[in-house]
């Protein structure tokens, strides 16, 4: 055998198609590898047997029908094209196949075989390879193949983006140029698992990109198999997590906020259901997060105020807040108290609203200091003595009745202006003295003294001086008691 004729014979056992030659009267002339594995049969048994061993009559039918045609322009036929054709295996099952037939220049005609599930298959293989490689082109994540050995084989546009490399610039490098000095052994320790046949699933890590800047990502690893199964890579799908984690934090920072706050602080669906409950809020009500989750918050409001909770749920779902308001609620031992709630929505992602959270702060002490303030303000306002209040730069800033009866001086007029006014001018320094007393928190009692009317008569007081404290307790003023001793005198 010829040099020649023994590379053609190489070349056609190569071929992945079954190879059928026949002459023109449909006599098998050779057959490769591949047809003895496609019907079960040695070449012996083929050679010089009609080609109906292997196809059965329909072909021969076309073939003997168009034979003269066929060899008259012998061109590359399909007769799959037209007809679904039969192939029969050694132990007389059929099979569906497709035939192509070619003319050789011995004058011979060639069958080109394959079955047809085959077919499907490479034609399923290249269809899910078009598929993966558009996925992987226009993935929003960097989707990134290497060797065993952390070469980099093929880069998307996303990594291009998210890197700030090139594909032309990483394809070929070292994969370890994206790791941070402290994480050099983090990739070894991945392409180990792949190695091994593992997958690593979404590892929370830090790579580095072009210009030195890191960047949070979350990797998963997966091998890539070769056609006998073998692991000859590995593909890594990385996601910039930056925003997840800015999120997160936001989250995190959130949720101390809530459970740290002295306010009640709870969640509820748009039907009023418990959703979260803060220790606040155990505090306020008495119930623990357990009894209240998953219950309606209508628990902890009276029965007359029904109407009220359908009321801000409709308002908040509708997106809308309630601010502070003035309402009543009920503690586990049923007892009632003032409160100011705020309610807010909450959204989804996608904006709608999806339930509503609502900040609950117990005024029980406030309502008490209003009344206190507004009793006070009533004492002050009816007293039959004057009550000047005073800031310690020494500017009147209260001025009641009784003051404008005993000095003649409307508030309007007085209100404002310096206490000097009152003074008579040998006993300016006698402010000075008070004032020292006051700021160390002491009181002044029953001063016997003398003040100045508008009309610029004087006349003896008693004066009673106690210190004004803001909400810290720090002392921002006075408040004098002027009483007229005349008619005592």
């Amino acid at each position: 055998m010829s040099s020649n004729a023994t590379r053609f014979e190489s070349l056609l056992e190569a071929v992945p198609d079954a190879l059928v030659g026949m002459d023109q009267e449909g006599v098998i002339s050779f057959v490769n590898r591949q047809t003895e594995l496609l019907f079960g049969y040695d070449r012996d048994d083929l050679i010089g047997r009609p080609v109906e061993t292997l196809v059965p009559e329909p072909l021969w039918q076309i073939y003997a029908q168009h034979k003269e045609e066929y060899f008259a322009d012998p061109r590359t036929r399909s007769s799959g094209l037209d007809v679904v054709l039969s192939g029969r295996h050694q132990d007389g099952s059929e099979f569906p196949i497709n035939v192509s037939l070619s003319h050789i220049d011995t004058g011979d005609v060639l069958l080109v075989i394959t079955a047809v599930g085959d077919v499907a298959k490479q034609k399923l293989a290249v269809k899910n390879a078009q598929l993966t490689a558009a996925i992987v082109q226009y993935s929003d994540d960097a989707i990134i193949a290497s060797t065993l050995a952390g070469v980099i084989t093929s880069w998307n546009p996303a990594a291009e983006r998210m890197y700030g490399y090139s594909g032309q610039e990483m394809i070929g490098r070292y994969a370890g140029l994206l790791l941070p000095d402290d994480r050099a052994g983090e990739m070894q320790a991945n392409l180990g698992a792949v190695r091994g046949g593992q997958a690593v699933q979404r590892l929370e890590t830090i790579r580095v990109r072009k210009d030195g800047t890191e960047v949070p990502v979350s990797i998963t690893v997966a091998p890539i198999r070769d056609e006998s199964g073998v692991v000859v890579g590995a593909s890594a799908v990385h996601r910039d997590v930056t925003e997840q984690r800015k999120a997160y934090e936001a989250a995190q920072r959130m949720s101390a906020i809530v459970e740290s706050s002295d306010d009640a602080i709870f969640g509820s669906t748009l039907e009023g259901t418990i959703t979260s409950w803060n220790r606040a809020a155990e505090r306020l009500f008495d119930y623990s997060s357990e009894e209240m989750i998953g219950t309606s918050g209508r628990l902890l409001s009276p029965r007359d105020h029904t109407d009220e909770i359908r009321t801000i749920l409709a308002k908040v779902g509708s997106g809308q807040p309630i601010e502070h308001l003035e309402t009543i609620r009920i503690r586990k031992d049923g007892t009632v108290f003032p409160v100011s709630l705020t309610v807010s929505p909450i959204r989804g992602a996608d904006g709608a609203v999806v339930g509503a959270s609502a900040i609950c702060r117990d005024v029980t002490q406030q309502r008490q200091a209003f009344e206190t303030a507004q009793r006070i303000t009533t004492i002050v306002e009816f007293s039959g003595e004057a009550i000047i209040g005073a800031a310690f730069d020494g500017s009147i800033t209260t001025w009641n009745p009784a003051a404008e009866r005993m000095y003649g001086y409307s508030s309007e007029e007085i209100v404002g202006k310096p206490i000097d006014l009152l003074i008579p001018e040998d006993r300016t320094g006698e402010i000075e003295a008070i004032l020292a007393k006051i700021s160390a928190g002491l009181p002044v009692e029953h001063l016997e003294t003398i003040r100045v009317r508008r009309d610029g008569t004087a006349f003896p007081v008693s004066l009673s001086v106690s210190p004004i404290r803001d909400a810290e307790g720090t002392i921002i003023g006075t408040s004098v008691i002027h009483r007229d001793v005349t008619e005592h005198k």
